[in-house]
């Protein structure tokens, strides 16, 4: 927790923590909603964990999932058919109403389904003190069927609108200041009003800053982090270079960075790929709007997210457990990298600067597409400007 604090975390947000089928998983195949995972320790562990992030000025948020169940769950297996959800579930849809669902979808226009809701999110917040929520596969919360067409399930959804502010209510009902995020990625006009609601969205600028680290021009345009670009009245995008659902950004660049043969410029040596990394990092932080760092992303973390426990790659390894490389603070490239995350995360707290990062006191002048990119970010008071050149042939 140090550590974080260090780094200038004022938030952790864990991946589900709750039952879940098995022992070494992400957590997404949920089955008890009202107990934390055996595999990781007891609840009391589990309070003393919150307890001390509290007593430092960090925020602990629950990755939940309520997209659906496994069938483990009591409430799956008490109406059943043999083969999927009795067609009289008062919870569970038989056949799930889109294609990205995985175990069994829930059906959030059921009265029973959203008192199991309110249920769930009060009792972490109060029992375990949970400061708010991060909901896998937001978007799910429809019954609108959209089945073999995922370019419908991504569009404008009035009755998911109305399902999302009636959730959100109850929430804040037990805690008016809880942080609810949402993994929508989806149409922006429904994005903004959920937004301006007073939720906050993920939004997923992995491949873009991936190929700014890379020094390819292509698909590299980063406006889109940026919650003024996509027309919203407050700061609620968290925008992110990595995830636990993306390839780690140091991979690529050691994997397929640029390089110019001329004057030995090569992204695909260590040291340059993590002044790459740096460099990224100062077009992403001050980006006003909340940030999420991907574990151990900050010391250029470069094992692949497909990375099997025997060293090779595979698809079928994506949830295998991955090194834990602390060792990576003695190597003094990767301490630097840690000390500019630090830093420039700190810029947008200090006492100099801090204006320039309030929502509405700010406006951005920005070229953030193509190989040059430009940012300035100014307050009534004050300025801060950011240069870029995205190409192999310089560092900077």
């Amino acid at each position: 927790l140090q550590y974080l604090k260090t780094l200038g975390i004022n938030a952790i947000e864990l991946m589900p923590v709750t039952e879940f089928e098995g022992n070494q998983s992400w957590g997404y195949n949920i089955s008890f909603m009202f107990a934390g995972d055996k595999y990781y320790g007891t609840k009391n562990d589990l309070k003393q964990l919150i307890d001390e992030a509290h007593g430092l000025g960090i925020a602990v948020i629950f990755d939940i999932v309520l997209n659906h169940q496994f069938g483990q769950s009591p409430l799956v297996q008490l109406w059943w058919n043999g083969t999927q959800p009795a067609t009289n579930s008062p919870y569970f849809n038989p056949v799930a109403k889109h294609d990205f669902n995985v175990g069994y979808d829930m059906n959030h226009e059921s009265v029973a389904t959203q008192q199991f809701f309110t249920d769930i999110t009060r009792f972490w917040i109060q029992e375990y003190h949970a400061d708010g929520y991060r909901f896998d596969l937001s978007k799910g919360f429809t019954q609108i069927n959209t089945l073999g067409n995922t370019n419908l399930w991504g569009q404008y959804d009035q009755s998911r609108i109305n399902i999302w502010k009636r959730y959100a209510d109850s929430i804040w009902l037990t805690k008016p200041d809880a942080y609810l995020i949402l993994e929508h990625l989806d149409d922006n006009s429904e994005e903004k009003i959920l937004a301006n609601y007073g939720l906050m969205l993920w939004g997923n600028m992995n491949y873009n800053y991936a190929q700014n680290a890379m020094a390819y021009s292509d698909q590299s345009d980063i406006s889109w982090a940026s919650y003024k670009t996509r027309l919203w009245n407050d700061p609620h995008l968290v925008s992110y270079m990595e995830s636990h659902d993306e390839e780690r950004m140091a991979y690529r660049c050691l994997q397929y960075g640029n390089q110019n043969v001329a004057t030995g410029y090569n992204i695909k040596n260590l040291s340059t790929a993590l002044q790459r990394i740096e460099l990224a990092a100062a077009f992403y932080f001050t980006i006003p709007g909340p940030k999420m760092i991907w574990q151990f992303g900050e010391l250029g973390y470069d094992f692949s997210i497909n990375r099997c426990v025997d060293g090779t790659i595979s698809n079928d390894c994506r949830l295998s457990n991955k090194p834990i490389r602390w060792d990576y603070l003695t190597v003094v490239q990767r301490k630097r990298l840690y000390d500019i995350f630090a830093s420039v995360n700190k810029l947008r707290f200090h006492p100099w600067y801090k204006d320039v990062f309030i929502a509405n006191n700010i406006n951005i002048a920005r070229s953030l597409n193509g190989a040059f990119k430009s940012m300035t970010i100014r307050s009534a008071t004050d300025s801060l400007s950011l240069i870029h050149i995205s190409e192999p042939t310089r560092p900077y």
